[in-house]
């Protein structure tokens, strides 16, 4: 019995997973040869209503981090790292955005659910070039069987992202 015991308690640890380092996910999102400079973004009340409602999510915190790649002085992409709880245990995304910032992907960093709940790359791969209107799940994105809260929460994180990046980046000089 003990055995047992012993046995289920590291196999919920296995199904831990974390696939990317932070700088393993820079070099993912813009790759090797980019520099990458932090944004630290710090939105107003008006500014989080704003993202709020483009985004359809709740914010959880008013301190936003963007990173932004740059080749030779000129803008790659953005990216941004969103951590969140899926079920009630943490999943950490990246979502690249191109220079005009489009969603170009979204790559999972860590997934600490049980791996039937993850959404598998080819699925993430689908959101790329949707815009936050587009990313919905049932209308122009199926969900995944046994892995709907995580289609969703991935969804979510990319149209926060989406909203942040319309909101607090564009049209302002980098």
């Amino acid at each position: 019995m003990l055995t047992l015991l012993v046995f289920c308690l590291t196999s919920v640890n296995l199904a831990a997973a974390v696939f990317y380092s932070k700088d393993e996910a820079m070099k993912l999102a813009f790759g090797d040869d980019a520099t990458v400079e932090m944004q630290s973004l710090f939105p107003t009340p008006e500014e989080v209503a704003q993202i709020e409602q483009l985004a359809k999510v709740k914010l959880e915190s008013n301190l936003f981090s963007f990173y932004v790649g740059k080749k030779q002085g000129a803008v790659i992409g953005y990216a941004a790292i969103e951590a969140h709880t899926v079920r009630t245990k943490p999943e950490t995304l990246l979502v690249v955005l191109t220079p005009e910032g489009k969603l170009r992907n979204v790559h999972t960093l860590a997934f600490h659910e049980p791996p039937e709940y993850q959404p598998p790359e080819r699925w993430m791969a689908l959101l790329a070039n949707h815009s936050i209107e587009e990313l919905s799940l049932n209308q122009d994105i199926q969900g995944v069987a046994g892995a709907t809260l995580s289609t969703r929460a991935a969804i979510n994180s990319a149209r926060k992202v989406l909203a942040i990046y319309q909101v607090l980046i564009q049209n302002k000089p980098h």
